[in-house]
Order: C-alpha cells, then sequence, then structure tokens
C-alpha cells in the first residue's frame, strides 16, 4: 500500500531552512514510493484570530480547509516549525487554533472531560530548528516546543509522534552539520515511506 505523506512547513517565511529540510524529506519519501502533498506556510492566507471554540466557528478560508483536507487524507505528517520564544511562531499556531477544531482531530463528549481522538492510526514525525542547542533547551527549559507538539497537539488527536527531534543551534551551524541533519532527514522520510 502506497503511504501517504502530509509536510507541513510552519515557517512563516518563504526560503527558510525548515523548508530545505521538509525537501530533503519529500524528494527521500517520493523517491522510496510515497504520495506526499505539502503546503508551506509562508504561502498561506488566513485570519489569524480566534474566539475560542465555545460560539460557532467562523468559515474557514480555501487555506484552512485544504490543511485539513491534507491531514485528514494522510497516514504521516511531518510538521517543521522554527522554535520562536519556546514556541512555534504566532501564524503557525494560528493554523491549529483555527483548522484543529472540536470534530477534527477530536471529538469532546457531552459531559465530562472525556474526548474521542479522531486521528487513532496516524503516525507524524516533527522537525524543530532553533538557534538554542537541543542540549540546552532541555536543560534549561525542559523541551517545550516537543513536548507540545508531542502531547498537548498530536496526541491530543490520537496521532503517535515517531520522531520529535531539535535541530539547533541553526546559526552556528557549519555545513558538516547541516549535512548530518539533511542525513538525518533522509533516513526517517524512508522509515516514513516504507513502514
Amino acid at each position: 500500500m502506497t503511504k501517504r505523506i502530509f509536510i507541513w512547513v510552519g515557517h512563516p517565511k518563504s526560503g527558510a531552512f525548515c523548508e530545505a529540510l521538509a525537501d530533503k524529506y519529500q524528494q527521500v519519501a517520493e523517491a522510496s514510493g510515497a504520495q506526499v502533498r505539502r503546503m508551506n506556510l509562508s504561502a498561506m492566507t488566513f485570519d489569524l484570530n480566534s474566539d475560542g471554540y465555545d460560539t460557532p466557528l467562523p468559515p474557514l478560508e480555501p487555506d484552512l480547509k485544504a490543511w485539513q483536507e491534507a491531514v485528514a487524507w494522510a497516514d504521516h505528517l511531518l510538521f517543521v516549525h522554527p522554535y520562536w520564544w519556546g514556541a512555534m511562531p504566532t501564524k503557525a499556531k494560528a493554523v491549529f487554533d483555527r483548522a484543529l477544531t472540536p470534530g477534527f482531530g477530536f471529538k469532546y463528549h457531552a459531559r465530562g472531560v472525556k474526548w474521542d481522538k479522531l486521528f487513532k492510526g496516524k503516525t507524524a514525525d516533527v522537525i524543530v530548528t532553533s538557534d538554542t542547542p537541543p542540549w540546552l533547551d532541555t536543560l534549561l527549559y525542559r523541551k517545550p516546543a516537543r513536548n507540545v507538539m508531542k502531547n498537548q497537539v498530536l496526541g491530543f488527536c490520537g496521532i503517535k509522534t515517531k520522531n520529535n527531534l531539535q535541530f539547533g543551534s541553526v546559526k552556528t551551524a557549519g555545513k558538516a552539520k547541516i549535512a548530518k541533519w539533511m542525513k538525518r532527514m533522509e533516513k526517517i522520510a524512508v522509515r516514513a515511506a516504507v513502514a
């Protein structure tokens, strides 16, 4: 069975290093037989504001609908985003706030605090880029960006995270370090495509 993979680059700027990592993953996944869809946050247009989920939700813009369709279609997901002030950029977070809504990905029970995880069976890889070295982020801050994606976003919807990696420091990385990260992307893309 052909694996369906959705790649989402959550960097608001076109041409960022996150896109280069996603490019490598996409090339290898497709060469390994996977069917791939991709969206870059930098090309998406939508209202960043959210009033929560207590009132009727406004209709989603075409880019957010397309994002939902790609997530629902995929067997496996790749999310690549930078690490800014302990989290993903505002515009990336807004995609989750606006498009990952009750009834899509999860469904609360009518009573109590339980919910259904609507994306059970899906898997994901998460790549976070940072100027903070990962060891320092783990030691000082307990890796908040990686924890949020694995537990509060993907896990909340039933998606099992296969790889949850942080590449850094990007600003001090030389050619050898970048080549090592690209090789890592190749390996996880092959596993995603054939597993």
